[in-house]
């Protein structure tokens, strides 16, 4: 895989799509499709204590978590840990995982997904789920579409409940 043509690709800030989540802001980047499939990035903000994604896994895809402000609470296979601005954190394919903000912090990341899958319209549904334009059926639909795989997570659920790792 190589970037569309040996050109850059250049995405300015007030270019990006952005999406409120509820307590979560999602900044649409690149896209596979933009990337010639060599990645998807997307660049994320959560509220203090704010979820970000439920436990999942990809089949196919590794995902990268660049923390720039904050701290993020991560499920990483049955291990919940808090990483803080300026740490990195990588979950290969298969690996169940999940992410949120702690109580006591908010946080800012980015995110890169490789190889690259077309999922801004996965967001976009996550969207207009939140907006009560979609049901849950729809998304849970789109699972194989995005290599976006639910799960449950006990580890995760207690670490939730319990208000951080």
């Amino acid at each position: 895989m190589s970037l569309i043509g040996h050109k850059a690709v250049l995405v300015r800030s007030e270019e990006a799509e952005t999406l409120d989540l509820g307590g979560t802001t999602a900044r649409l980047l690149a896209d596979a499709g933009a990337t010639g499939g060599a990645l998807s990035t997307l660049r994320v903000t959560l509220a203090r204590g704010a979820d970000g994604a439920s436990p999942h896994y990809h089949g196919g895809s590794s995902e990268l978590f660049y923390v720039t402000e904050g701290e993020l609470q991560v499920l990483a296979g049955e291990d919940v840990v808090t990483a803080r601005a300026g740490d990195l954190l990588v979950v290969p394919p298969d690996l169940p995982h999940a992410f949120a903000a702690p109580p006591s912090s908010g946080a800012d990341l980015l995110i890169v997904i490789t190889p690259g899958v077309e999922r801004f319209e996965y967001f976009r549904i996550l969207d207009r789920l939140r907006r009560g334009e979609a049901t849950l059926e729809q998304l849970l639909a789109t699972q194989d579409r995005f290599d976006n795989h639910f799960l449950d997570s006990p580890a995760w659920r207690a670490a939730r409940e319990a208000g951080g790792a």
